[in-house]
């Protein structure tokens, strides 16, 4: 577990997975609405090189992005509107990661869809001094992350 004080630190740890991040990689990133997952994804998608607005992809589902924006193409995906996981077929993500990095939120409409080898990232709102802002991150590391988790 990592606790992470503010909107920065989570970010920051957005940033430091973009400096391991591969083609075909999956980060799965879960938590409740309003615990920082757009400011996480911010973060590892303004340390690839996008200078933008980073919008959370909740009604376009999914956002991709590709140099020269970024050093590496990433797909931003938000399965929020997702009901049933046959939906996600249709989005085309395996396809996206024979060449893209995925980070997905709301990985959990998935089901068993989603990859064994994803990355599972999950913040929680955390008690303490640090007030509202304090963030709580676990995570499952599968064998493919083994050696890039936890970025240095």
């Amino acid at each position: 577990m990592i606790h992470l004080t503010g909107p920065a630190e989570t970010a920051a740890i957005g940033a430091a997975i973009a400096g391991v991040l591969r083609p075909g990689d999956v980060v799965a990133l879960s938590g409740d609405l309003g615990t920082g997952k757009t400011t996480f994804a911010r973060g590892l998608l303004h340390a690839l090189g996008f200078d933008g607005e980073v919008p959370s992809p909740s009604f376009p589902i999914v956002i991709p992005y590709a140099p020269p924006e970024l050093s590496l193409p990433l797909w931003h995906v938000d399965l929020y509107r997702i009901e049933d996981a046959d939906e996600i077929e249709e989005l085309g993500l395996d396809e996206a990661r024979d060449e893209a990095a995925l980070l997905i939120e709301w990985p959990d409409r998935m089901r068993a869809r989603l990859w064994p080898d994803a990355l599972l990232l999950r913040l929680d709102r955390a008690t303490g001094p640090h007030g509202d802002d304090a963030r709580r991150l676990t995570w499952q590391v599968p064998p493919a992350w083994e050696g890039r988790w936890p970025p240095r």
